[in-house]
C-alpha cells in the first residue's frame, strides 16, 4: 500500500476510534491494533495523536481555508455573502466527521493547537459575512447563519425527513439571516 493510502487509513481510524471512545481515551495502541500493524509502523507516520489530528484537521478543513481565500478576493455584496453561507455548508458536510468528532470533544479539543487554529478560521469567516459599519444585532445574525449551519447539519440527524430536503431547509434559514441582517442595516 502507498504510503499516501496508509496516512489516510490511519486517520480514518483514528478519527472512528476518537468519535467512538473519545480524543482522550484513545491510545496509539487501539489505533495500531485496530489497523492491525505494529506501534512502530504507526510512529513512521505519526509521532502522536495529536500529529494524526492535525493532519485529519488540515485535509477535512482545506476546503474552509480555501473559501477564506476566495471570499476574500470577491466584492462584500449580498451575493458573496450568501455564496459563501452555501460554500460553507458543502465544506461542512463533507468534513462533516471531523466535526462531528470536535462537537463531541470540545475540552479535548479546545486544549490542542487545532483547537486555536479552528477558532481563528470560524472568526476569519464570519466577518466576512457582516460590514464593520453593521449594528451589533445585524452582526450577530450573520455569525448565527454560519452556527445554523453547524447546528442543523448535525443535530438535524435526529429529526425525521429527507437529508436533502433537511439540507435545504437549514440553508434557506442561514440565508434568511444574512438577508435580514443586510435589510436591517
Amino acid at each position: 500500500m502507498a504510503r499516501g493510502n496508509t496516512r489516510q487509513r490511519i486517520q480514518d481510524v483514528a478519527l472512528e476510534l476518537f468519535a467512538e471512545q473519545g480524543y482522550e481515551k484513545t491510545s496509539l495502541r487501539e489505533i495500531a491494533e485496530r489497523l492491525d500493524v505494529t506501534k512502530a509502523a504507526l510512529y513512521y507516520h505519526f509521532k502522536t495523536k495529536e500529529d494524526i489530528l492535525i493532519g485529519i484537521f488540515q485535509d477535512l478543513t482545506r476546503p474552509m481555508d480555501e473559501l477564506i481565500d476566495w471570499a476574500g478576493e470577491q466584492p462584500r455584496t449580498i451575493e458573496t455573502k450568501r455564496e459563501i453561507v452555501r460554500r460553507y455548508q458543502v465544506a461542512l458536510l463533507a468534513a462533516a466527521p471531523l466535526f462531528r468528532f470536535m462537537q463531541e470533544n470540545q475540552a479535548a479539543v479546545r486544549e490542542l493547537s487545532v483547537g486555536l487554529t479552528f477558532k481563528e478560521r470560524m472568526m476569519a469567516l464570519t466577518r466576512l459575512l457582516y460590514d464593520d459599519d453593521f449594528p451589533v444585532r445585524e452582526k450577530v445574525r450573520c455569525v448565527s447563519a454560519i452556527f445554523t449551519l453547524h447546528a442543523g447539519t448535525f443535530f438535524m440527524l435526529n429529526v425525521e425527513g429527507d437529508p436533502e430536503e433537511k439540507h435545504e431547509a437549514v440553508l434557506e434559514v442561514a440565508l434568511d439571516l444574512i438577508d435580514e441582517a443586510h435589510r436591517a442595516s
